[in-house]
């Protein structure tokens, strides 16, 4: 048995499954499910750090697996936010669970504002493109600012790299509302992907201008799955904090155990969504439970993927299955997609727009507004409510000064946490 206590350079494959006493094919079956952390070494072999064994080995011998579902929710506070591209209320919702006020929101899709409107009443919702919304009367007004905007590539106008140059993207108006508004916390949510998006030039240039407005920037990306969602789905959360306050940048910290689908879907109110036709029905039908294209007879496999089966790759989210005891795959906007398939464990039928509603960690009452496209879409494209309430929570710990459960994120380079020396 490896002893994680003696000091090791990097653990493999193998050194991990002795520890965890699990077949190495398991553990690599859990690295490409993102249920274990792994990085490549020199070699491209696949490594672990010993607080990860730790980690995965109380999660899956000494954690109680059942029973996790929670939408969590905390007193409220005195902090104030506006945010922008608010969906369908993820985000929102979440920043309300923590304690915050929402002060304003501004969204163009019309479905998604209704659906703001209908749940929220009392929210201040803009329904307009946010190149035509003002915020200069909210000038030291607001504790922070928060806006998932697209990622969209710079047009470099010189070596400058300022805030002129983003003109024209989205990222531009979410720090022209920081430059208007002059929060105390600038939060910015993207996918991972983000992170080499045009080569790193695109965040490095989003990072460098929050300096030139006076913000110092960190950035971290937050796996859902270990954050009380029942979904595996990282989102990159970037923090600017103004350079007059000294406050610490602050992460949440990951659980040490996964919520399955078997509970997130305990007892769902019933919903309308897409069906099968009645080949497509019959061919998955064959799919066991967590399984894809791969567990169909070979007849089936070339007729469901056409073309597809003689190209390379895994492609195992096609004729995909999801799995009762393991957290659902990314939620994508459709469901019924072919690349991205997204079937019931036990039924043979893509997910409902409430079992959708779920694994995001809305509350059952939150009310999609909209055609069944549209809400799929709305949930589909939402940050998940508990991930919003835990980023939440650490903004609440870093405004109130209070060190409640939540890592200063002090050293220059941590595994995945960065700060801004990227030039």
């Amino acid at each position: 048995m490896l002893d994680v206590n003696k000091q090791y350079k990097e653990m493999t494959v193998h050194d991990a499954a002795d520890y965890l006493d699990v077949s190495a094919d398991t553990i690599r079956r859990w690295a490409k499910k993102g249920l274990i952390r792994a990085s490549r070494n020199e070699n491209n072999h696949r490594v672990f750090s010993t607080e990860e064994l730790i980690r995965v080995k109380n999660k899956y011998k000494n954690t109680k697996l059942e029973g996790n579902y929670k939408i969590h929710q905390a007193k409220k506070n005195k902090y104030k936010i506006i945010e922008l591209f608010s969906g369908a209320g993820g985000l929102a919702l979440g920043l309300e669970n923590a304690g915050f006020n929402s002060k304003l929101l501004v969204e163009i899709d019309k479905d998604s504002v209704n659906t703001l409107r209908q749940n929220r009443p009392k929210w201040n919702v803009i329904n307009d493109d946010i190149a035509n919304v003002s915020f200069k009367k909210y000038k030291d007004k607001i504790d922070v600012v928060a806006g998932g905007f697209p990622c969209q590539a710079f047009s470099y106008a010189g070596k400058s790299l300022g805030f002129e140059d983003a003109r024209g993207t989205l990222f531009y108006e979410f720090a022209r509302c920081i430059k208007e508004v002059r929060p105390k916390i600038a939060l910015g949510e993207n996918v991972r992907g983000l992170l080499k998006h045009d080569g790193g030039r695109t965040l490095s240039s989003m990072i460098k201008i929050l300096n030139d407005l006076g913000y110092r920037v960190k950035y971290k990306y937050l796996r859902s799955q270990f954050m009380d969602v029942p979904q595996k789905r990282e989102r990159l959360f970037i923090i600017g904090i103004r350079d007059d306050l000294k406050i610490d940048h602050l992460f949440p910290i990951e659980k040490d155990y996964t919520v399955s689908m078997r509970d997130a879907l305990h007892k769902c109110p019933q919903a309308e969504g897409y069906i099968y036709n009645d080949r497509k029905k019959k061919i998955m039908e064959m799919v066991p439970e967590g399984g894809c294209w791969r567990d169909l007879p070979i007849k089936f496999q070339k007729e469901y993927m056409m073309k597809s089966f003689y190209l390379g790759g895994g492609k195992t989210g096609m004729a995909r299955r999801l799995s009762w005891n393991e957290p659902s795959l990314t939620l994508t906007c459709n469901p019924a997609q072919k690349q991205t398939e997204r079937c019931h464990p036990s039924e043979t039928r893509p997910l409902n727009t409430r079992e959708y509603a779920r694994i995001q960690t809305f509350p059952d009452n939150w009310e999609f507004i909209g055609s069944k496209s549209s809400q799929y879409k709305q949930i589909g494209n939402a940050v998940p409510v508990n991930l919003g309430y835990y980023m939440g929570r650490a903004l609440y710990t870093m405004l109130s000064g209070r060190k409640d459960d939540y890592v200063v994120c002090k050293k220059l380079m941590d595994e995945n946490v960065m700060q801004t020396s990227l030039f």
